[in-house]
């Protein structure tokens, strides 16, 4: 009697094994990742005997590894989180450009114009960093330490804000807080880093790179299905997902207490242009022409680079363009403390509540892979500038290569916790300096770095005088005309100020160079090649001084 009186509210336990499974699937998938990624660094730690092995991975990877590990370090949280509800909610589908313009610009053309070049002139001069760069190609010192410092600096608050664009996801799966969250991702990311370092680390972005492509794929997938089940067909859903954005945009249908703000199309194309220029001067980025290990396998890199760059890209923004199809009770669950939606929050509600639990756990390793492939890309890239640049380059020369070792693993650590603290208590000036470290780093690296592969005739003056105009540019913009009244239009407009920041030292680096003193010709000889055998040039020596050591 009771059993049939209790037979329709219980459930079976079929049904309850199946609801256990399904809620545990999440973490039992998460957990076999975690021990594959310290498998594979394990490995890496065996192969690992010097700061180049650990930076660069000896110089022997080939063309698959780099470019899956260049394209797993473009995206992160911040691209699936963030990004794309911000632009698919304010451009609806025309965003998609932004993923189409990221494969081209930013994955295929720089691997075809920058990858070779690259590659021959950091082995020639023996440069292992953007800064040891800048030191050997144009003498100075001076454009080392400065570079450094400004890598530091302005990669810290962006890998701050990588951690930050991943939790609300992690822990909405696994319901935990925002600080076991941390915790939990900060240990792995540093684990497999300090241990097995760039060898393992590029492997790693390898196994996330698929990871990325397959759980794209499966997004724009179950999305479509989704919400296309009220719908004709998949037509019929884009074209009422744009007709919902017109209305909003007119201003005939408005969710919350604020009308939806469309953004002028002359600040979209410069978010179009900042991240797809971005990479081209991002030393995390360029680093992977660096470790190429034949340069006959660079169009193969270039096109496998460029697929995958732009699948994801579209994809992301895709699925953030489908959140003008979201109904009211899930909108409402996006709302700010004004009762406005918050663009930040549309894709990890969507996320949540359409796709089903088993994929809802390849769509977590996709955005912890995304994410923790940009972190370590990051802290490999600030440690370097410390224990490369300034330890081994000025503070301890002449300490032994096992010396110099242990300083990169414990500056990769140090990143790694100094991020987490930064973004577990995400002070408010935080999303702003995430925000202008692109255009700071670019502004300052990408003129020099280009003029240097490519113009003999870019001098010291010249590559010095860029650098200063993209740091001044991105920083007196952004903080002198808008973060001082307010920071919510400083952010808004930080496309614009990155935009700008990379390219007025295009015309400053040339127009300095023919009014100033031309480097040495041996030092042009050994950047390109012209005399093979010529002896390398420390930076700032010149024929005179060396004569004068002879």
């Amino acid at each position: 009697m009771l059993s049939s009186l209790f037979a329709d509210v219980a459930p079976a336990p079929e049904e309850l094994a199946q609801e256990v499974m399904s809620e545990m699937l999440p973490l039992i998938v998460t957990g076999l990742f975690f021990i594959a990624l310290l498998v594979i660094a394990a490995w890496g730690m065996k192969k690992t005997a010097n700061t180049e092995d650990f930076f660069l991975g000896g110089r022997t990877l080939g063309p698959w590894i780099l470019a899956l590990s260049y394209g797993a370090a473009y995206f992160s949280a911040v691209v699936f989180i963030g990004f794309a509800g911000t632009y698919g909610w304010s451009v609806s589908f025309k965003s998609v450009w932004v993923g189409i313009m990221n494969g081209v610009v930013g994955a295929l053309l720089a691997w075809l114009v920058l990858g070779k070049p690259t590659r021959k002139m950091t082995r020639r001069l023996n440069a292992a960093t953007t800064p040891e760069f800048f030191a050997t190609r144009y003498g100075s010192k001076g454009m080392k330490f400065v570079g450094a410092i400004l890598i530091f600096l302005f990669l810290l608050p962006y890998s701050a804000g990588v951690f930050s664009g991943l939790t609300y996801l992690f822990k909405e799966v696994f319901h935990v807080s925002m600080t076991t969250a941390l915790v939990t991702i900060t240990v792995m990311t540093g684990l497999y880093l300090v241990i097995g370092g760039y060898k393992a680390a590029a492997r790693i972005d390898f196994l996330q790179g698929i990871i990325m492509f397959f759980g794209a794929l499966g997004l724009v997938y179950f999305t479509s299905q989704y919400f296309a089940k009220d719908y004709d067909d998949v037509g019929a859903m884009i074209d009422k997902a744009a007709a919902m954005f017109d209305a909003r945009k007119a201003g005939d249908y408005q969710v919350g207490t604020a009308p939806l703000k469309p953004m002028p199309d002359w600040l979209f194309w410069s978010v179009v242009f900042m991240t797809s220029i971005a990479p081209w001067g991002l030393p995390q980025m360029v680093h992977k022409f660096y470790a190429i290990k034949d340069e006959k396998q660079i169009v193969k890199g270039a096109v496998v680079c460029c697929v995958f760059a732009t699948l994801v890209g579209v994809a992301a923004y895709y699925v953030g363009s489908l959140s003008h199809l979201m109904p009211e009770n899930l909108l409402s669950l996006t709302f700010n403390a004004d009762g406005a939606v918050d663009p930040n929050q549309l894709v990890p509600v969507m996320l949540v509540k359409a796709l089903p639990n088993w994929f809802l756990a390849v769509v977590l390793l996709l955005v912890l892979s995304a994410s923790m492939s940009t972190l370590c890309a990051l802290a490999l890239t600030s440690s370097a500038a410390i224990s490369i640049d300034l330890v081994k380059g000025f503070l301890a020369p002449k300490a032994s290569e096992k010396t110099h070792l242990l300083i990169f693993r414990i500056c990769c650590a140090f990143f790694i916790l100094c991020s987490f603290l930064i973004a577990l208590y995400s002070p408010s000036w935080i999303v702003a300096l995430t925000a202008l470290s692109w255009g700071a780093i670019c502004g300052g690296f990408l003129a020099p770095y280009v003029y240097g592969l490519f113009w003999k005739g870019t001098t010291r003056a010249g590559a010095v005088a860029g650098m200063a105009t993209g740091i001044l540019v991105s920083n007196g913009i952004y903080w002198g005309l808008f973060f001082g009244q307010n920071p919510g239009v400083a952010k808004m407009y930080s496309p614009l100020t990155a935009s700008a920041a990379m390219l007025i030292p295009f015309i400053v680096v040339p127009i300095v160079s023919l009014m100033t003193k031309k480097l040495e010709p041996e030092r042009i000889a050994r950047a390109f090649e012209d005399a093979p055998n010529s002896e390398t040039i420390a930076p700032e020596t010149t024929p005179e001084t060396q004569s004068t050591e002879k």
